[in-house]
């Protein structure tokens, strides 16, 4: 099938100079651009995990205006893949997402509120394993075959009971669900919506950016079918046309209106015709992303201007 030809970036890692970086988008590369941070990032080097027995840096964008010292708190954002977040120096072939500028950007603008975004880097060929939410099987055609060890649960756990903890008790954050987001792209995207689902407890603010439908005979359906009560989640969930098997990702998006969810209100789901699964197509998405999900006080009002009539700047857009 042609969504197989996205796993082979899920699976490999490179053994140049013993760096282990995954792309998110398919294949490896190395980037030997120069750092690309923007505004106030605290980083978090080999940040231990007794859950998964790993180390992995964590990066921190704390907002403009942000004291230790003052009252005021502030919504969070996780992101998977953290190399590709915030710098073109350490994301696959030097093309970063762009969500430091993005966020800046948006906030000086006041159409966003200001927030945490902590970006937890992968580590390599444990991404397939962390991020899978079931142990399916990473290659059919390799003999014998692999299978991955669906410890996206436990990855949960890392963030819910290790990470969080750490970032809650060292920033000025709102701890609770309802201020907590969650994002990822391909299998990250995955992993996002399914611990979305299993701990929408701690979770209520979702990217779902190109997920891997595909995975496990398309496992996330059956996650989603088994749903009673719909959890309060809001959801900004896409694709682009030019992914193999970007017509699965309408599929889920149906689904989630078959279970309660409503477009434009607690569901965004965007389609851009031409786009790829790459890096550079998901750093276009960031911004409605993040106007959907944490929008200023004043943006709500319907006498704004809809941030998707911008955000159709960055390519034409289909809505079915």
């Amino acid at each position: 099938m042609p969504w197989r030809e996205h796993l082979d970036g899920e699976q490999m890692k490179s053994q140049a100079k013993g760096l282990h970086y995954i792309s998110s988008s398919g294949s490896i590369s190395f980037s030997m651009s120069k750092h690309t941070l923007t505004g106030n990032i605290k980083r978090h080097r080999a940040f231990h995990s007794k859950v998964l027995g790993n180390r992995r840096d964590v990066l921190v964008y704390l907002p403009p205006g942000y004291r230790r010292f003052s009252r005021r708190d502030y919504p969070v954002l996780y992101l998977h893949d953290g190399q590709n977040v915030f710098d073109a120096a350490t994301s696959f072939a030097g093309v970063e997402w762009g969500v430091d500028e993005t966020a800046q950007r948006l906030i000086h603008r006041k159409l966003i509120e200001p927030l945490i975004i902590v970006a937890v880097a992968n580590i390599g060929e444990e991404r397939i394993h962390e991020y899978a939410p079931t142990p399916g099987v990473i290659e059919p055609k390799d003999h014998p075959r692999k299978r991955s060890r669906g410890l996206a649960p436990l990855y949960g756990q890392f963030l819910i009971e290790e990470l969080k903890p750490f970032i809650d008790k060292n920033y000025r954050t709102k701890r609770e669900a309802e201020f907590t987001g969650l994002g990822g792209s391909s299998l990250g995207g995955l992993a996002t919506l399914a611990m979305g689902i299993f701990y929408s407890e701690v979770f209520r603010r979702l990217i779902v950016m190109s997920p891997s439908i595909w995975w496990d005979d398309y496992a996330i359906f059956r996650l989603v079918g088994i749903l009673g009560e719909k959890p309060p989640l809001k959801i900004w969930l896409d694709t682009g046309t030019d992914e193999p098997g970007w017509e699965l990702t309408r599929d889920l998006r149906d689904y989630l209106v078959d279970k309660g969810w409503q477009l434009g209100v607690d569901l965004s789901y965007l389609e851009v015709e031409g786009a790829d699964h790459s890096e550079a197509a998901w750093a276009t998405r960031v911004e409605p992303a993040l106007r959907f999900l944490f929008p200023a006080a004043k943006s709500i009002s319907s006498a704004d201007t809809p941030f998707l009539s911008e955000a159709k700047n960055l390519g034409s857009f289909l809505w079915p």
